[in-house]
């Protein structure tokens, strides 16, 4: 197994690998089945690499708001990993955050006012931009860790 530490972007090997059991196979496929998660599948991220779910952020924080958010679109909060990583490399997490290029917010909507579209408080309220950010990921990458994943691949999602 394979952990990566998200602050110093490290891959650390913690256990070799094991060979699966006809028995363990099996509740594998049961439990892929049934839709219940098994430790392989903690991030949801298309690398392979699985690594151990993130804590709730702190209340009343963007973070927060983003947590709260992710069943509402379909998301696990195995995704929040992703995500978190994703915006705070894009703004830092910060509602006002804007690059020369014109993108704005948490989600570095470019132009910042297509968040107009999840309200009409896009420039001061996180919550409504991590509302279209999360729409906006849905519907461009269908996940958090898809998302991310292209981001790392070209400096951009």
């Amino acid at each position: 197994m394979i952990v990566m530490s998200t602050a110093s972007r490290t891959l650390t090997v913690v256990a070799k690998p094991k060979l699966a059991s006809p028995a363990s196979a099996a509740s594998s496929a049961s439990n892929a089945a049934s839709g219940t998660a098994s430790a392989g599948d903690a991030t949801g991220s298309t690398t392979g690499v699985s690594v151990p779910p993130v804590a709730p952020p702190d209340p009343g924080t963007a973070q927060s708001i983003a947590y709260g958010l992710l069943a509402s679109f379909g998301f696990s909060t195995s995704q929040f990993g992703c995500l978190q990583d994703l915006w705070q490399r894009e703004s830092g997490w910060s509602y006002d955050a804007e690059n020369p290029s014109g993108a704005y917010g948490i989600p570095q909507s470019l132009p910042g006012s297509k968040m107009a579209a999840a309200g009409a408080d896009w420039e001061t309220d996180p919550r409504t931009q991590i509302i279209w950010g999360l729409g906006y990921i849905k519907n461009v990458y269908g996940s958090p860790c898809a998302a991310w994943d292209f981001e790392l691949a070209n400096n951009y999602y």
